[in-house]
């Protein structure tokens, strides 16, 4: 757990009654399960927008566009 959201947490639990913890909980589960959703569905949205990039990519590769990724020059984070 991020030193913030154990923040929140400690703070939500120490100066909040549980009636109003509860309230919060079910507040950010459902900003969760929210963005889940909206994922989804943009997801799902660019689903054709994806198959035609897909495509794309595959045929430069026949076409002899592109190359070999060499992982040893890729930088670390």
């Amino acid at each position: 757990m991020s030193e913030l959201l154990a923040k929140v947490f400690k703070k939500v639990s120490e100066e909040l009654p549980e009636p109003e913890q509860d309230a919060f909980a079910e507040w950010l589960l459902q900003l969760i399960e929210n963005d889940e959703r909206l994922w989804d569905a943009q997801f799902a949205a660019s689903a054709d927008k994806l198959e035609t990039l897909a495509d794309r990519a595959l045929a430069e590769r026949d076409g002899g566009c592109s190359e070999t990724l060499d992982t040893s020059k890729l930088s670390k984070i």
